[in-house]
């Protein structure tokens, strides 16, 4: 019996395997146009684009930056990628990752990895920065919740915490065409590399 196919194609024409991904099969373009139109929430989320991880994660290395103004270049990037794994595995709910169990986080970790080590960061970031950015995720999730996602202010404090309004102040969700979101994640990704 043939061995299951574990690798996707991607639109450079780099092969991913996905149970044992290398950094020379990850390019920047895949990673913003499979993000770019990937849903956030499912896609339970009123407007009329979906709102993707691409957007998510330009907002995620906004706020991570806000609350660590000297933040390493490398560290803003970092942020910019935590969700990069998504490109090839999509986004799944909370629920569903614990549903799907350890193996996600598995194949979410080697992924994370090969995709670090592609643009010079280290496999595995400091427990401290990771922290950090952790909360930047759970402020964007806040701001998402309250504005496009149907949570009120009461439910959203309660599975995210209340934000600080300094580190929102001027922020808003903008729903917009994928494209979009994919050229301003690439753009503000060589932006990062070049201050690297």
């Amino acid at each position: 019996m043939p061995k299951p196919r574990a690798w996707q194609k991607m639109l450079s024409g780099r092969r991913l395997d996905l149970l044992d991904p290398t950094p020379v099969d990850i390019e920047i373009e895949d990673i913003a146009h499979g993000l770019s139109f990937v849903a956030r929430w499912n896609g339970q989320t009123v407007g009329d684009y979906a709102y993707s991880v691409a957007e998510h994660s330009l907002l995620v290395e906004c706020l991570y930056s806000r609350m660590t103004p000297r933040a390493q270049p490398k560290w803003q990037l970092a942020a910019l990628l935590h969700d990069a794994p998504e490109y090839v595995i999509g986004d799944m709910i909370s629920p569903v990752k614990t549903a799907v169990g350890p193996d996600y986080d598995e194949l979410d970790k080697r992924l994370t990895a090969a995709i670090h080590i592609r643009f010079g960061l280290p496999a595995t970031i400091p427990v401290a920065v990771k922290k950090q950015i952790k909360k930047a995720d759970k402020i964007s999730a806040w701001m998402e919740a309250t504005q496009i996602a149907g949570f009120d202010l009461a439910e959203a404090d309660r599975f995210f915490g209340r934000p600080d309004p300094s580190l929102i102040q001027g922020l808003d969700i903008h729903l917009r065409p994928p494209l979009e979101a994919r050229h301003d994640y690439i753009a503000r990704h060589h932006a990062l590399l070049g201050l690297i």
